[in-house]
């Protein structure tokens, strides 16, 4: 049975990490918050973002304070899915050799994996990274590999579309969350990254964090922890239903936008398993401002980053949906009232 003291001492660790990932990846609090959301709901995330913004920096500084290993493979038009799992060789006395690919070559210690550019690579790719996610087990070598602790990162570059292959509604939907990583808009963390050489060398700059401060392989034991610990009450169920129920239905609530025909808007809403997510993303941020119960706020909070990602728009209005999805989830947020 785990205490509140537990609970207490493992939010005090996890709130150290996020001020020291802070430290080193300037100017993304909002991110790095969700991020640290994520780890502790167990949950794989979708980046999306420009090139050098600091994707893969902050990947790194939260492997670093996780432990375990991390991998990191590159999207390609020509990726197999046996990439991911053996690669092939020659050694020096000219004999083909096979070794375990990045999904395998860690074993159970494998705690980050990042795929770069994921839209790059093939669907058939994709299945396989999807059952990964799904399962944390693979099939290879006639025998099943357990990766019990992997949390899968992906990366969707969103300025070059040619070559590339757009992530289908069932393969978004096994998110837990999609982040936008954007460059920072204060001068003054911009003037910093420029000219403070303390920027300049990654390398040093992940350094600079303590290893293996969270066990990754405890997270698994406390992501359930923290999920019977945080209960919420029957209006708060209640608002949590309507919030969903609005994805797919937002004319039932009275929500209008300027210039779409709400009728036409929506191909889909939020599955139920992205709901479940949001419960499970809002329970975290409340263990991580020291409450056992829900509030709004908390839902409110992580309303967007869960559900954007799982409301498709009809044809119609798909080439807009950078602006209406938005506009959208900030309606529901205004006009559903909160307990």
């Amino acid at each position: 049975m785990t205490s509140k003291q537990t609970l207490s001492d493992w939010r005090a660790s996890a709130l150290q990490l996020e001020q020291q990932i802070n430290h080193v990846v300037v100017g993304q609090q909002a991110a790095v918050r969700n991020l640290l959301i994520a780890v502790f709901a167990r949950g794989h995330v979708l980046l999306e973002g420009q090139v050098g913004v600091g994707k893969t920096t902050l990947l790194r500084a939260i492997a670093q304070g996780l432990g375990g290993h991390y991998q990191r493979i590159e999207g390609t038009i020509d990726l197999m899915p046996a990439d991911l799992i053996y690669y092939t060789y020659l050694n020096q006395e000219g004999r083909p050799c096979v070794d375990p690919g990045p999904l395998l070559k860690q074993g159970e210690q494998l705690s980050v994996f990042f795929f770069n550019e994921i839209n790059r690579a093939r669907p058939q790719v994709h299945s396989l990274l999807l059952r990964v996610m799904a399962e944390r087990n693979i099939g290879a070598f006639n025998r099943e590999y357990r990766m019990p602790h992997i949390q899968v990162f992906a990366d969707r570059n969103r300025v070059e579309k040619e070559e590339t292959f757009e992530l289908p509604a069932a393969a978004r939907d096994r998110f837990f969350m999609e982040i936008n990583i954007n460059t920072p808009s204060d001068d003054k963390v911009l003037d910093d990254l420029l000219f403070n050489p303390r920027y300049h060398d990654v390398d040093a700059l992940i350094g600079e964090m303590a290893a293996s401060q969270i066990p990754y392989y405890q997270l698994n034991d406390w992501a359930a922890a923290i999920q019977d610990s945080i209960q919420p009450s029957a209006a708060l169920r209640q608002y949590a239903l309507d919030l969903w129920k609005a994805t797919a239905d937002p004319c039932a609530f009275g929500i209008a936008l300027a210039d779409v025909e709400m009728n036409n808007l929506l191909q889909a809403g939020a599955s139920p398993r992205g709901v479940s997510y949001m419960i499970r993303a809002a329970k975290v941020r409340a263990w991580l401002e020291n409450r056992d119960s829900l509030l709004p706020e908390d839902l409110q909070a992580v309303f967007a980053v869960t559900m954007s990602h799982r409301i498709f728009l009809n044809p119609m209005y798909s080439y807009r949906q950078d602006d209406i999805v938005p506009t959208l989830i900030d309606s529901i947020l205004n006009q559903i009232a909160a307990p």
